[in-house]
């Protein structure tokens, strides 16, 4: 066995950004993940856009133009086989194309039809364009993050990722369970804005109690605590600081060789600017790693910040094998780790329609009628 969805069966239909983050999750859990790419972009080699895609990596890939009837019946006759499906397209895009969830459902009555967009299916922004920041910016996850001045942009990695791709990954496998119990199968509406919300769970609790104030950079987690912060080190590199805790607190100062009555108790807001500036004032004394290395061995809460390519190589990153190396791409490893169902390293991404023929052949899509497929232009 490899992987704890080792045999379930998922479609994917080539997108951008969470669908294929959800799948290559899926995949690198175990399940077979099958991505519909569009005819027009096979080319039946590998190139260098294609090896470093690496969010289809461990997939398989069949090229169908879905503007063919025969190819749309290619595509609903992998639906009838497999257990969940995977769309990112802008509503309304997969019932044209006649692959929708009504018509998906009836060939495979206990399909679990996994959809992501950005504002919903439905709702009075659900036709209307966008990306990550705009589903986070209303979602009110982009507003707390960044410097009292303006908001800064987190990547793509709380709409598109985090909101979007992760959370359809949850309820896809809430679907599979639910169909595994009843044997029905359903819809999964995943939106990047109300996967963004979800996020902020907590920080909803904090304002509602009163502990978490209307600017950015001037709250516990937000940057605002001299404590719970970022500073720039002598070679203009930097340093996370997390000690939230007093214990935590008093470690950073011993090691920083900060007289606690120098700079006031670590809860008094009022001492904070004080209290930022000496700890700001003696970060700027030494380089990033060595800063590291004194703080390595203690439960200050300070470590190195690493941009990506530097953290394949941390020794804690090394030890656990949190990276590896697929095609002569460094990439992060699947995960979570399971003590019985173990992953395996994935596969490289494939090129699309690397793996027509053999899709079709689990159709039992064979001769004659796989070469109609492909003179007509249904497959490639």
């Amino acid at each position: 066995m490899s992987g704890p969805l080792h045999g379930i069966s998922v479609i994917e239909l080539a997108g951008l950004g969470p669908a294929p983050f959800c799948g290559m999750v899926l995949a690198d859990l175990g399940a077979r993940v099958i991505r519909v790419d569009r005819a027009d972009r096979v080319i039946g080699r590998h190139t260098s856009s294609s090896r470093n895609d690496l969010p289809n990596r461990g997939k398989l890939s069949i090229g169908v133009d879905l503007k063919r009837p025969d190819g749309v019946e290619v595509v609903l006759g992998l639906v009838a086989g497999s257990d969940a499906l995977l769309e990112g397209f802008r509503p309304g895009v997969a019932e044209r194309l006649g692959i929708g969830p009504a018509r998906c459902l009836a060939a495979n009555p206990a399909l679990v039809y996994g959809r992501v967009t950005g504002w919903g299916q439905d709702g009075p922004l659900a036709a209307t364009a966008g990306h990550d920041i705009d589903y986070i910016a209303l979602s009110g996850a982009l507003g707390p993050i960044g410097t009292s001045d303006y908001p800064v942009p987190p990547l793509n990695l709380v709409g598109d990722y985090g909101g979007g791709g992760m959370l359809l990954a949850v309820g896809v496998l809430a679907g599979l369970i639910a169909a595994g119990s009843t044997g029905v199968g359903q819809v999964v509406d995943a939106a990047m804005v109300d996967g963004s919300a979800l996020l902020t769970t907590a920080l909803h609790g904090y304002v509602a109690e009163g502990s978490w104030g209307a600017g950015r950079a001037s709250n516990l987690l937000d940057g605002g605590a001299p404590f719970y912060s970022v500073y720039q080190t002598a070679d203009g590199r930097h340093v996370a600081v997390g000690a939230l805790e007093p214990h935590f607190f008093a470690a950073l100062l011993d090691v920083l060789g900060i007289d606690p009555s120098s700079i006031g108790e670590q809860s008094d807001r009022d001492r904070w600017p004080e209290m930022r500036a000496a700890l700001a004032s003696r970060f700027l004394e030494r380089t990033r790693d060595d800063w590291a290395e004194r703080f390595a061995a203690t439960d200050a809460c300070v470590a190195p910040v690493l941009d990506p390519a530097e953290a394949p190589a941390h020794p804690h990153n090394l030890g656990r094998a949190t990276f590896v190396e697929i095609d002569g791409v460094i990439q992060p490893a699947p995960a979570p780790r399971f003590s019985r169902t173990q992953l395996e390293t994935p596969v490289g991404p494939p090129f699309p329609g690397q793996h027509t023929d053999r899709v079709l052949a689990w159709l039992g899509v064979t001769g004659e009628e796989a070469s109609r497929l492909r003179r007509s232009g249904a497959v490639a």
